[in-house]
């Protein structure tokens, strides 16, 4: 499309079962109850006049530009405080409201720079806009006297300038900032004449600000008071594509924004399902990585992973992948091949991955990144509801009542959800946390959870079953939901398991570290505080229990009749951009896609008819057993597209030992991640700017992503993947991923009703899409299971073998910051790294004291898996007893301490509870510099001056 704003229409929708009729400017209107005359004029072909008004924000009444004269009421109100009443007849433009509006623009131009021929936002500015919308030729006032001209600009943010001078106070921003983002980090200081905008204290610049650089502000001002930094370098764009932002599981639509090839910037898309116009730092700002330096473009190979890479051509390049796979078949056979599908690609593009390791390869030996983060979920909702994923949209929290979050960070992990639910907890909502870390969202401004249970690390299911112990025992179960959407008599054999005395509460308080009153709090206000929603994170799966928490969450929502409906549900928060379609298209080794298990000779026939090929009806390996295999001599080469397994995965040392054994390692990627340190392919990736296809969200949400830009290494991922295919022997020919996706349709059920033609006209779809949902399903179980009778599994709370002691006192456990992204490949290559430069190490005062340590100390972690050193932040945000650091820098290498211990039903890591001990140190450990030192040594190219810098 072409470059022109997103219709604004003013003020809100309003919802309303009432509908009521006016006339504006002798145009009939109808519209529902509470909409102001601004909004119906919009609606009717008009434009009011307007500054401080826009459709995302509530209506404010400031700028006086919206006047408008109404029959029968005196005087001229502000059409966007005004609600239509039925027969109204309005009046938008007349003498006294053009005299009155020249007025009101004639002040403000009078305290306002006049360099538009030069301004960075001419032609792209709302002020002079209605400017010329009022018909202003002159200002009567004169420029003499006080004003603002002079007010120096705050460029401290990386992204994006603040200048007071071209700033007319309309508030917007401060609204944004308040009403959409939940920040609260900017206000209005001063008073009359005297009034600025403020990023909190008189000493605060934006950078030093609570601002988090979400772009609210930036997109609400009418001006160029505030703008993108690459507006002001580049100039206003041209063009513009709706695509889907390639971030977390949240899947944002934004709209790219081009000057040529060049990408302007990144604006959220108000018709985004997901985000509903709404961005973070990373989706806005940070997609800079997609044409940094370090980026890979040619294909490279070598012999041995100690040579220097050789750079080659596509031809050459798979070939020799294809020679190397090909002999390595024939020689160890197929099983001694596999291969790892990308959560950070298109579902098209995993798809095709899959298919070359089933077919092509002949093996089932393919797995995902799930299987270290998501594995749990899929395994204990379809255990207990009949499907592996989230059951709501995300759209149902502004219709809880009660939010219960566990093992979850969403304003760090999540953030445009966060907002969401943050605006629903200001306008009332109750809140429940547990989690051992004080996150943002067990207090900041204006949110307060009602209980915050921080549990010890480790101890989900004793937490969740003292919960369920609560609700059962004191008659707070949902009996008539139970008995007609669940196994009666599977309920009462939990029921039964969870009333004993041993689970409840008070004896289980020692295990858990939660007071048992808080607990016995928190669970009457799930059970009878109306429509109760559970949110969970990584902080749920990536434990030895991680699929019992999951089937104790699963059976605490169905206990209380929490499924089924807008409000409520069990919400799995997926930690990447396409996480849920990467196990949608059948990444896992024992299930094809749709979820369909390998064993199933009716799901096999579909895929050998469409493929021609033999499936193999025994599950693969999945990744821990492939490393093990690898260092047992049966595993030889594997294709690994888009995933950094060595930084990734727990215990770095065992992923290192497993890399090294294989004889051909084919990293596909954009950068020299720290897997390519033991690669012999290179296959040079493109980013989601570069590509067509669809993501899938954590609600289900499969929406189009669109190319903007040619890509760089000249393929989009899915032709990699083709070609590869075909150099082994595959006669694969795919034009485009709308063919990859029919192909899906046919052989996935859930996906039976999808196709580019309805994406592009409808935007995005929920699946299942099929026959019996044509149109989608937003949410799940409205009428009944997807297995049939929901499912109560009783779940006992085993402790993990992962025990603390002299030697290793404290726990830790593991987490994300808003600023970086998994393992960083792309943030780090961004200026995020400006608010996030290095892991550090939370600890409380009381073990930050004993072990004579403080803030910017430098400090040992170690376990009895390895060693690294990072620096120490004292906060109380941990419990004494419990650290806690991030993975996003491969110089800390924090998968280093993490053990092998993992889920008893998926293999999912036990990232979240390893026993360490801190000491203080004097800087990197031997380790970390020998690890730097492989690094650098491995990234050598020939030809190249130095070594590439470290990638992730």
């Amino acid at each position: 499309m072409g470059y022109e704003r997103q219709t604004d229409l003013g003020t809100p929708l309003v919802a309303s079962d009432t509908q009521v009729a006016c006339l504006i400017d002798g145009r009939a209107v109808t519209v529902p109850a509470g909409t102001t005359v601004m909004r119906a004029a919009a609606l009717a072909g008009g434009s009011i006049p307007k500054l401080c008004a826009t459709d995302n924000l509530k209506q404010f009444g400031s700028c006086r530009l919206c006047l408008v004269e109404i029959d029968g009421m005196r005087g001229t109100p502000a059409s966007c405080t005004t609600p239509v009443v039925d027969g109204m007849t309005v009046h938008t433009q007349t003498p006294r409201l053009e005299k009155l509006r020249r007025g009101v623009m004639e002040l403000y131009i009078s305290d306002h720079p006049l360099d538009c021929l030069t301004c960075s936002a001419n032609n792209d500015c709302e002020l002079q806009d209605q400017a010329a919308a009022v018909g202003l030729r002159d200002v009567r006032y004169g420029y003499e006297g006080a004003n603002h001209l002079e007010a120096p600009v705050d460029t401290s943010n990386p992204y994006f300038d603040f200048d007071p001078a071209k700033c007319i106070t309309c508030s917007r921003c401060v609204r944004a900032c308040d009403e959409v983002q939940g920040t609260l980090a900017l206000t209005i200081d001063g008073r009359g004449f005297a009034s600025k905008v403020s990023a909190g204290l008189a000493s605060d610049s934006f950078l030093s600000s609570e601002c988090v650089s979400c772009g609210a502000c930036v997109q609400a001002c009418p001006t160029a008071s505030l703008q993108e930094k690459t507006v002001k370098a580049i100039g206003k764009p041209e063009r513009s594509v709706v695509t889907t932002c390639a971030y977390c599981g949240v899947g944002c639509t934004f709209r790219a924004e081009m000057r040529g090839e060049q990408l302007v910037r990144m604006v959220p898309w108000k018709d985004g399902k997901a985000n509903r116009g709404h961005s973070c730092v990373k989706g806005r700002f940070a997609w800079g990585y997609a044409q940094h330096q370090e980026r890979i473009l040619k294909p490279m190979i070598r012999e041995t992973i100690d040579q220097p890479w050789r750079e080659v051509s596509w031809d050459e390049a798979l070939g020799y992948a294809a020679a190397r796979l090909n002999t390595i078949r024939d020689t160890y056979g197929r099983n001694a091949l596999g291969g790892i599908t990308s959560s950070r690609c298109t579902n098209e593009e995993t798809f095709l991955v899959q298919k070359l390791i089933r077919a092509g390869f002949g093996t089932n030996n393919v797995d995902t990144c799930a299987r270290v983060c998501h594995s749990p979920t899929g395994y204990g909702l379809k255990t207990t509801f009949g499907t592996s994923a989230g059951t709501q949209d995300f759209d149902s929290v502004e219709h809880s009542d009660v939010i219960l979050v566990i093992g979850a960070n969403p304003t760090d992990g999540h953030p445009v959800f966060a907002s969401r639910m943050k605006k629903r907890l200001r306008a009332g909502a109750r809140l429940i946390v547990i989690d051992p870390r004080r996150t943002d969202l067990v207090r900041s401004p204006h949110i307060a959870a009602d209980y915050h249970l921080p549990l010890r690390p480790g101890t989900n299911v004793a937490i969740l079953t003292a919960i369920a112990h609560v609700i059962v025992t004191e008659g707070l179960a949902d009996d008539a939901f139970i008995r007609e959407r669940c196994d009666w008599d599977e309920y009462s054999h939990w029921a039964e398991f969870v009333a004993e005395e041993r689970h409840s509460p008070e004896f289980l308080a020692a295990v858990t570290g939660v007071d048992a009153e808080t607990v016995r709090g928190a669970a009457r206000l799930f059970a009878t505080g109306g429509n109760g929603a559970i949110y969970y994170g990584l902080g749920v799966t990536e434990h030895s229990q991680g699929s019992s928490t999951v089937m104790a969450i699963a059976n605490l929502a169905m206990a209380t009749g929490n499924i089924g409906r807008s409000g409520v549900g069990v919400n799995p928060l997926r930690g990447q951009n396409n996480v849920q379609g990467a196990c949608d298209m059948g990444s896992f080794p024992h299930e094809l896609s749709g979820y369909r298990h390998v064993s199933d000779p009716a799901a096999r026939a579909l895929f050998e008819a469409e493929w021609g090929v033999a499936i193999d009806p025994e599950p693969g390996l999945r990744i821990p057993n492939m490393l093990d295999a690898a260092t047992d001599g049966t595993f030889k080469a594997i294709y690994i597209q888009g995933e950094d397994i060595l930084q990734s995965d727990p215990d770095t040392h065992h992923v290192a030992a497993g890399l090294a054994a294989m004889d051909c390692v084919i990293v596909h990627d954009l950068f020299l991640n720290e897997t390519a340190n033991y690669a012999h392919v290179f296959l040079p990736g493109s980013t989601f700017l570069e590509k067509n296809g669809t993501f899938t969200n954590a609600e289900r949400r499969i929406q189009p992503v669109r190319k903007v830009m040619e890509p760089l290494n000249g393929l989009e991922d899915w032709q990699v993947t083709q070609e590869l295919a075909r150099a082994i022997g595959l006669d694969w020919n795919y034009t485009h991923p709308s063919e990859i996706m029919d192909e899906i349709a046919r052989l996935t059920p859930s996906f039976a009703g999808v196709n580019y033609d309805r994406l592009d006209a409808e935007g995005s779809l929920q699946w299942p899409v099929n026959e019996a949902a044509p149109d989608g399903s937003p949410i799940m179980h409205v009428d009944g299971f997807v297995r049939g009778k929901g499912r109560f599994v009783v779940t006992d709370y085993v402790p993990t073998d992962e025990r603390t002691g002299p030697r290793f006192p404290l726990l830790l456990t593991t987490g994300r910051t808003l600023s970086q992204y998994n393992v960083g490949a792309q943030t780090r290559r961004t200026a995020n790294t400006v608010w996030h430069r290095e892991d550090v190490l939370e600890m409380h005062p009381v073990d930050a004291e004993n072990r004579g340590l403080g803030t910017g100390d430098w400090a040992r972690l170690a376990s009895r898996s390895g060693e690294t050193t990072l620096r120490v932040v004292v906060t109380d945000r941990v419990a004494p007893g419990v650290v806690y650091t991030t993975f996003h820098h491969p110089a800390t290498q924090a998968n280093v301490v993490t053990t092998d211990f993992s889920d008893w039903a998926t293999n999912c890591p036990e990232y979240k509870v390893t026993a360490v001990q801190v000491a203080p140190s004097n800087g990197p450990s031997d380790w970390q510099e020998a690890y730097e030192a492989q690094a650098t040594q491995s990234r050598r190219i020939a030809g190249h001056d130095s070594a590439m810098e470290p990638a992730e």
